[in-house]
This record gives C-alpha cells, structure tokens and sequence, in this order.
C-alpha cells in the first residue's frame, strides 16, 4: 500500500532522515519506535507532505506522493494525527471534526459528510456528548479523541499517527488503543510512531526500530519483543 523508498529528509536544517525505507501493507498495523530527536515525526511528515525530502521516493498504491501538496495526499487517503493533537483550540468540538472533512466540504457532499459524522460518533461516543464544546476546553484524552475523529473525516485507507500516547493517562491510553484495535478490524491501515515501544510493539504487526536517521533493526513485533538490542534500550530490561 505504502512504499517508502530510501528516504532523505531535513527538519529545522538539521538532518533527520538517512535513506530510510520501509513498507506498509494493505489491512496491517506496523510501528516505528525509537527515541526523542530519532527522526520518527520527520518521518510522518515527509509522507503527508508536511516536509519536502531531499531525495528518495513515496509510492501510495502504486503512485508516487513525494511531491504532493498536503492536501492532495489527504485526498489520496492517507489521514495524520500529529504529535500533541493540534486541535483548533478556539473551535468547538463538531467544528474540529468538519474540519476534517474539509477537502470535500460542498453542499452536495452533505449527507456523505454528515454519515461520517456519525460513523466518528461512534466511535467516540464523547466527542458527540462534547460536541457544542469549545475544543481547548476538553481533555488531553479527549483532544486526542478528536485529532483521530478530525482525521476519520477524511475517510482515510491509511491513517498515520505521532504519538497517540504522549501524556496521557494509561486508562485513556488503554481506550484509544481499543479504539484504534476496532478501526484497524474494520479494515483501516495504520501506521503508528510511538516512543513508548512496549505499546507499540504488542499494537502492532510489524516493527521498524529508527535510530539517528536511520533504520536499524526492522521485523514482526513478536521478535522484536525478544530481540536483546530492543529489550536492552527500550524495554527497560
């Protein structure tokens, strides 16, 4: 489905990304973990067109992305959720989801635009209990609720998230989680960054281990739970 092919990418004009690879199949989880600073939000960002790489090539069911605008790698159907949510703080709730939903937001898309509305509610019950709610106002767990609402609306095939985890209290860590479990049964393909490898690992099928740039170690996240290296530095053994 994704094809990420020998990858060189700068942020902030440092070098963050090294000729990374990597692949994403059709209907699986797959994970990159690694430390702060290892280029895994660089990473994401190059695929949604966030950041421009200075060389390699992107493919997206077969065709090339890398030189995309953001919006139409949206329309693609890839979806990202970034690092620390970044609702729009001042909006309500229902206006954060419409939001998402922005690159097919004409009158004649209304009823598709208002069944995924629903599909959303669903699946976050308390975004529609919340929804007249000034977005700034809600929880951190409820903030990251609604990133991954806001980019359910674009009705993605491959949704990439930044790390869903990142300050939140284990119990709304085990529900978002759960939550992205049953999006993923429903067929939705993800690609997850997370710094906190355990969760990662027992999440998904297939790992990627970035270090400094660079991949270092990649395989199905059974093994890499029992690989030394991988135990030793992110496992806490």
């Amino acid at each position: 489905m994704l094809e990420v092919d020998k990858i060189s990418a700068s942020y902030d004009g440092i070098l963050a990304l090294q000729e990374v690879s990597l692949k994403v199949e059709r209907g699986k989880i797959i994970c990159i973990v690694g430390a702060n600073g290892a280029g895994k939000s660089t990473l994401l960002k190059s695929i949604s067109g966030i950041v421009a790489p200075k060389k390699g090539s992107i493919l997206f069911e077969g065709e090339p992305i890398i030189h995309l605008p953001t919006h139409q790698i949206v329309r693609r159907g890839i979806a990202y959720v970034p690092e620390g949510r970044q609702i729009f703080a001042p909006l309500s709730v229902i206006e954060n989801l419409k939001m998402g939903a922005y690159h097919y937001y004409k009158r004649e898309y209304r009823k598709e635009i208002n069944k995924q509305m629903e599909l959303v509610f669903l699946t976050f019950p308390l975004l529609q209990e919340r929804q007249n709610q000034i977005a700034g106002t809600c929880s951190g767990g409820e903030q990251q609720m609604l990133a991954i609402g806001r980019a359910l609306m674009s009705k993605p095939r491959l949704l990439l998230l930044d790390e869903p985890s990142l300050g939140l209290a284990p119990l709304v860590i085990q529900e978002i989680f759960r939550v992205l479990d049953e999006l993923y049964r429903q067929g939705l393909t993800i690609l997850l960054v997370e710094q906190n490898a355990q969760i990662a690992l027992t999440f998904a099928y297939y790992g990627y281990l970035l270090e400094v740039g660079k991949i270092v170690l990649e395989g199905e996240t059974e093994k890499l739970l029992h690989n030394e290296m991988v135990i030793a530095a992110y496992l806490g053994g």
